[in-house]
């Protein structure tokens, strides 16, 4: 009997200090699954603040990206409406003196004249200016020149340009009234002696032969009028060009954003 008590005693010490050994094993395992647990939190909230950081940095920077380009593309906007409105004020500047002068004008037509006669008539007196409330006489000689239409066969007086022929006078060409006579008398002999010895000029004259009177030139023709719109519409397509650049930069800049928020 004392056998069996001590049998058991033994296995009953036994079986405790194995419980004792388990539970001291499994608090050890629970304090290293712990310490691992708030170690592996620990790294996931540095990595998670890094990321967060760098997100930030991310987002700043896009919105100094964003804030640097509305500004930049504001006076991109005022730079094309400054160019389209400077160009509507040259239109109406040209239409008013260029387009104007060249729609009133009635001598469309473009010929060869033959010159039947130049000669100097008599002197015409013209004043200059000689100083503030100066105004001097002076004289140039008045050159008529006849020539022959070949489109028409008319003959019919030469003139130089519009503004000749405006002022209503006989001559071919006014000079600029000067104090030397000389010179002038010198410019107009030139000119009839360039006259006879070339026999054959362009000249342009009315259709509806409402003018007698023939052009040599014009003040304003196509390639005048095409080169005086060429500047303004240049500009008019630049500062559209300008606008449609930006607000297309704005539209793709919008997608882009769209599409990242999608793919998050």
């Amino acid at each position: 009997m004392t056998n069996m008590h001590q049998r058991s005693f033994q296995r009953s010490f036994h079986s405790a200090s194995l419980g004792t050994r388990g539970r001291a094993s499994s608090k050890k395992m629970f304090l290293v699954t712990g310490a691992k647990r708030t170690a592996d939190s620990g790294r996931g909230n540095e990595r998670r603040s890094i990321y967060q950081r760098f997100r930030e940095v991310d987002l700043l920077d896009k919105k100094k990206t964003v804030t640097a380009l509305k500004p930049g593309e504001d006076r991109a906007i005022l730079l094309g409406l400054g160019m389209i409105l400077c160009s509507v004020m040259m239109y109406f500047v040209l239409g008013i003196t260029i387009l104007r002068s060249y729609a009133d004008s009635v001598w469309t037509e473009e010929s060869v004249c033959v010159v039947l006669n130049s000669s100097v008539t008599a002197d015409v007196n013209c004043s200059y200016n000689c100083g503030s409330d100066c105004w001097r006489v002076s004289k140039y000689p008045c050159l008529q020149v006849y020539v022959s239409v070949n489109n028409t066969g008319r003959v019919s007086r030469l003139s130089h340009n519009e503004d000749t022929q405006d002022t209503g006078s006989e001559c071919f060409y006014m000079p600029r009234c000067q104090k030397d006579s000389v010179a002038m008398h010198a410019a107009i002999r030139n000119i009839s002696e360039r006259l006879r010895t070339r026999r054959l000029i362009p000249c342009y004259y009315d259709p509806s032969e409402q003018q007698e009177a023939v052009l040599l030139t014009r003040l304003y023709d196509h390639a005048a009028v095409v080169h005086a719109l060429l500047w303004p519409s240049c500009m008019l397509a630049g500062g559209a060009l300008i606008i449609v650049m930006v607000r297309l930069t704005q539209y793709l800049s919008r997608l882009c954003e769209e599409i990242g928020k999608i793919k998050r």
